[in-house]
């Protein structure tokens, strides 16, 4: 591994000076999922369900809106683009904290389909900024500095919210939220090449939708949901109406790769939402950071020597391992416990993202592949809307280990049931 790339890459100053505002400007949402699951659970009464569906809600939103994003920033510039984020994260964000659960519940959806564009922006950018080689290595170091967030995001959450302070936490969230888009107005990072054609080269979406699934797991929501602009705003013209009912690609295989893509997505968020009921019910909130901290190193570590590795896994051993070792979380008794258990499932966050991606890109042919990740991105975001609430019910009637076992249950039976369609396609080569 060569790490003289990332400190001639960093030597870039538009690079660095982007990659520092995307982590800045990703801060304030990193905290925003546990001060909001906080927030419904102490605040407001409900149980630890009704927090897993608001955040599924949220994630709906995300889905929904951001194609149309991705699209807006292609169409009208990325200035234009970020006004409806910039006002909308400063009213609706402070107006979350003051309404009830019922109330709540379609401002999130909102407040998800117009969330600031952050992660697509950055890494569309870094597409322009970094060329050849430099261009992987760019999207690796951004997958590790939005880590280093959602290492003090969750913490600097926690510490608001168990001060009793989540009206004021969510209300900060929104104002800081928007005042990153202003800044990113102003600093109008390149998203498109002058010279460069609207269709992207073969490697270059590759190495974008790679970098989308490199993210790791405490802000799959967005990650997942921007897959689909990845893909849809890279096709040519003609190229959707052209394949628009045409699923030959399609295959048993294609659709294992889904399977492991919902289930990764449902393990993850499921675990993000056991972590926080876990220390909640133990009234160790504070310490909510701590176990979030070794689960998302981890990630970075794995993600890493995955990289570094001659050959792939099969990504449904990847989840199956993930899975497996998600459940051991639930019977850890303190914070201690329970931030190094997560180290294990943790090591296989990146990888198993990362080796679904270059499985999809392996089977569909590049004519299809947008359309392919596309669906793949639909898989993520409903395995991740479908992940909090069911550790949530679970929580709700057995306690804080329920969600962990139910989520890497669940995750272990969609192995089996990619296992069975890949055996389906044994011996048979994918349709191109």
């Amino acid at each position: 591994m060569n790490f003289a790339l990332y400190r001639e890459l960093l030597a870039v100053r538009p690079i660095r000076r982007l990659l520092l505002v995307g982590m800045v400007a990703r801060i304030p949402h990193s905290a925003a999922g546990v001060l909001l699951t906080l927030h419904i659970v102490l605040s407001l009464d409900q149980g630890y369900a009704a927090a897993g569906a608001a955040a599924a809600v949220m994630t709906i939103g995300i889905a929904v809106g951001a194609p149309w994003r991705g699209r807006r920033v292609d169409t009208v510039g990325l200035r234009t683009a970020l006004i409806p984020s910039v006002i909308s994260e400063a009213v609706i964000w402070s107006v979350v904290p003051h309404v009830s659960y019922q109330g709540l519940l379609p401002l999130v959806f909102v407040g998800g389909l117009l969330t600031l564009p952050i992660f697509s922006v950055v890494r569309q950018s870094l597409g322009v900024l970094a060329d050849g080689d430099q261009r992987r290595t760019a999207f690796a170091l951004d997958a590790i500095t939005t880590e280093v967030v959602f290492m003090i995001g969750p913490a600097a959450g926690a510490i608001v919210a168990t001060s009793g302070f989540t009206v004021l936490g969510l209300t900060i969230v929104g104002v800081s939220t928007s005042l990153a888009g202003l800044f990113l107005m102003w600093f109008n990072p390149p998203t498109r090449s002058p010279a460069q054609d609207e269709e992207c080269s073969a490697d270059e979406c590759h190495a974008a939708e790679a970098a989308v699934v490199s993210a790791a797991p405490a802000h799959l929501q967005e990650a997942a949901a921007e897959l689909v602009p990845a893909g849809a705003t890279h096709r040519g013209p003609g190229l959707r109406s052209k394949v628009a009912h045409n699923f030959a690609w399609f295959t048993a295989t294609v659709a294992a790769v889904f399977a492991v893509a919902a289930g990764a997505g449902m393990v993850l968020s499921g675990t993000d939402v056991g972590i926080v009921a876990a220390l909640e019910t133990g009234g160790r909130q504070a310490e909510i950071g701590i176990v979030f901290l070794f689960w998302c190193a981890a990630s970075v570590v794995g993600g890493l020597v995955y990289g570094a590795m001659h050959r792939p896994v099969s990504p449904i051993l990847l989840l199956l391992g993930m899975a497996a070792l998600t459940i051991p979380m639930g019977f850890a008794h303190d914070t201690w416990s329970l931030a190094f258990t997560a180290i294990l499932p943790g090591l296989l966050c990146a990888p198993v993202l990362s080796s679904a991606s270059e499985k999809v890109a392996d089977l569909v042919a590049e004519e299809r592949r947008g359309e392919a990740m596309g669906w793949y991105g639909s898989a993520l975001t409903g395995g991740v809307a479908l992940g909090a609430p069911l550790a949530g019910v679970f929580i709700d009637v057995t306690g804080p280990s329920g969600g962990f076992v139910s989520v890497g249950a669940a995750g272990v039976v969609l192995c089996f049931a990619g296992l069975i369609l890949q055996q389906r396609r044994r011996g048979k080569s994918p349709a191109q």
